[in-house]
């Protein structure tokens, strides 16, 4: 991940933004006859309040008409998929599309109870709360002087989760590791890394063991996967620049010696253990940045997706109304988009990085606000 990328990721529309640009007025339905369908199709899932009846189903009460249309095609053309959707509005007309659009927009808001686990503070914040058992070892900022020790400052986020449940797991051996953070959830692992991610790796003097400069040539399959000068850009996949170079040894040698990972077993298996030290201490004097930036809270992230999804600002957008929306609801919605199992290549593009700690907190703020009226 760029520096870049999560200012990017902040801007996101959440939930179920869709690509169209704003459609021109279509002719008004009947919002009788869209209560009667609503009554004979809908009604079981949203009510004819509108109010979703379970978590995951979303309200449509006083949502926008042109959102509600558009999820409708979607739905009938299998652009977005969900089976009982499809076969409800494959036989629906143009003219009963709009009337139920219109009957469902109509209502008023759903009021339903605020959320009791809404978090209005940083994920960031809370990592550097939970990382700080871990400064004794890794440094407080996460730059580690112990030799032999990572350096988790700067590191890419998702790697950092796989590596501390690996440890959880048995898959890597470290006593002490095999206990730390052991009763952390998989969120607040999250909440960890994106921590340490922000943090900026210290410059390192040239390890005693190995050669920088001719380690450098023996590089050039490493960089495939690491990026060029050991600089990650892939979340899932570590940095090495700046790392301490007793580590990487170790950890090229635990690949030697059997640690799992079809790939590094294949390439280290035809290294001697001086191209070993030389190729850490390459990478260990190579200048490293933050995988991240520090990430605004709740609240300001929010405020940036309301660029497209606030009611007032944005009255003839495409994009729902968010205030009141059912949690679940949008938890799954933006992890459908990020993971590409909802088509949107903007909102893919804009979220497929965004941690499950981010999307919670952002959709519990939303599901917490007073709904927006008509």
């Amino acid at each position: 991940m760029k520096n870049l990328l999560l200012p990017l990721l902040l801007s996101l529309a959440l939930a179920a933004c869709t690509e169209q640009k704003p459609t021109e007025k279509t002719a008004k339905g009947d919002v009788s006859a869209g209560r009667t369908i609503a009554e004979r199709t809908c009604k079981g899932c949203h009510g004819l309040d509108g109010g979703g009846a379970a978590p995951g189903i979303p309200h449509l009460a006083a949502q926008r008409e042109a959102y509600l249309l558009a999820s409708i095609k979607e739905y009938k053309d299998g652009t977005r998929t969900h089976a009982a959707l499809k076969d409800m509005t494959a036989n629906m007309s143009d003219a009963e599309v709009r009337s139920v659009v219109a009957f469902y927009a109509s209502l008023p808001p759903v009021t339903k109870p605020a959320a009791a686990d809404v978090q209005h503070s940083s994920p960031y914040q809370e990592g550097k709360v939970l990382a700080a058992p871990c400064g004794k070892c890794h440094g407080e900022d996460g730059n580690s002087k112990t030799p032999g020790t990572p350096t988790l400052a700067g590191q890419q986020p998702h790697y950092l989760v796989m590596a501390i449940e690996e440890y959880h797991q048995g898959d890597r051996k470290a006593a002490t590791m095999g206990s730390m953070a052991k009763n952390l959830s998989k969120m607040d692992l999250e909440k960890l890394a994106l921590y340490y991610a922000t943090q900026t790796p210290a410059q390192r003097t040239p390890p005693t063991v190995g050669d920088p400069a001719i380690g450098e040539p023996a590089t050039a399959m490493c960089g495939g996967c690491h990026g060029a000068r050991g600089v990650s850009t892939d979340g899932a996949t570590p940095t090495l620049a700046g790392q301490d170079a007793k580590y990487l040894i170790n950890s090229m040698m635990a690949y030697k010696k059997g640690r799992k990972n079809w790939g590094m077993q294949r390439y280290i298996a035809g290294l001697s253990d001086k191209d070993i030290e030389n190729i850490a201490a390459y990478y260990s004097v190579q200048k490293a940045a933050p995988a991240d930036v520090v990430p605004a809270t709740i609240k300001e992230l929010v405020d940036k997706c309301n660029r497209c999804h606030d009611a007032e600002s944005n009255p003839a957008m495409v994009a729902p109304k968010m205030n009141g929306q059912d949690r679940d609801y949008l938890v799954m919605s933006l992890r459908a988009y990020r993971d590409g199992k909802r088509h949107s290549t903007m909102m893919h593009n804009m979220s497929f990085a965004y941690s499950n700690a981010m999307i919670e907190g952002v959709a519990s703020w939303y599901a917490s606000q007073p709904p927006d009226k008509r």
